[in-house]
């Protein structure tokens, strides 16, 4: 390639940036200069205007580009089953959050229940739920089936999922899980909106703070957001521990009420019937 072709190329390659001048020194120009005279490419005349010591050539204006409009969530469907297949397909490839770099490959969406009363909503997949496709499956998806057989329902009764469709990636990552971050749960919001949208339970259950901040935009810790309801598009909202903090407190009674008592007020709300064996689970023993 000539040294001129080699300019202009640069060139091109700034103007592509948005730069629109390059300053050059006094040998630059008298470089340029002999580049000129030894070629006959009209362009790089076009292109390099020396008018003083420090020569300015000028690159023509670059026009805004308008924006990409925002992906946007589509569920198409005449019915609750076929609309949240249809959300399903999109977010195995969504780009919003593929395009993170920070979740790992496989989607894990949603199980149970299209015209559940109660959803349950938790953070992201782990290592578990990942192998298996499902979200809510290992040990802290046993703990969760063990809250709902207390309350009379199981897993097909209910609408269950996550916040972010993806499980969260870390550096040599086995088994281990971490947190989502804010912009991961930001690429997967639509997709929980949605689904919401198209399942219209009566009730929610956020399961921890990081479904509570992702849903309900609530910061801080769970015990500052328990004991209320809260409100999501005019769905009441109830938010809990999630159930890995019951095992991660091991057999603490006071816990296990903390999150009996929230599942109690949700029954209460849906009408649900509440034996006394049931309103005595987890108090201490007299």
């Amino acid at each position: 390639m000539r040294s001129a072709d080699v300019v202009i190329d640069f060139l091109e390659a700034e103007q592509a940036r948005g730069v629109s001048h390059i300053y050059l020194d006094e040998g630059a120009r008298d470089g340029l200069r002999a580049w000129f005279r030894r070629s006959k490419q009209p362009r790089a005349e076009a292109r390099i205007a020396p008018s003083s010591p420090a020569v300015m050539a000028e690159l023509p204006a670059q026009t805004d580009t308008p924006a990409a409009p925002p992906l946007q969530v589509t569920a198409e469907g005449a019915s609750k089953v076929e609309r949240l297949a249809s959300l399903r397909q999109q977010a195995a490839n969504w780009a919003p959050a593929r395009s993170l770099g920070t979740l790992r490959e496989t989607m894990v969406f949603a199980t149970g229940n299209p015209d559940a009363r109660i959803m349950l909503v938790g953070e992201a997949p782990g290592y578990e739920e990942e192998k298996k496709g499902e979200p809510f499956v290992g040990p802290a998806g046993q703990k969760l089936d063990d809250i709902l057989k207390a309350m009379g329902l199981s897993r097909n009764e209910v609408y269950i999922s996550n916040i972010v469709k993806f499980r969260p990636a870390t550096a040599r990552q086995t088994t281990n899980n971490r947190k989502p971050a804010p912009q991961e749960m930001a690429a997967c919001l639509p997709f929980i909106h949605a689904e919401i949208g198209i399942v219209r339970p009566a009730c929610i259950i956020a399961m921890g703070g990081t479904a509570a901040e992702g849903l309900l935009d609530l910061t801080g810790p769970v015990t500052s957001m328990r004991g209320l309801w809260h409100d999501f598009k005019g769905i009441r909202v109830r938010v809990t521990y999630h159930p890995s903090y019951l095992l991660q407190s091991g057999a603490n009674l006071a816990i296990k009420r903390q999150v009996w008592e929230d599942m109690l007020t949700v029954m209460e709300e849906l009408s649900m019937p509440i034996s006394a064996r049931q309103r005595g689970f987890f108090l201490p023993k007299s």
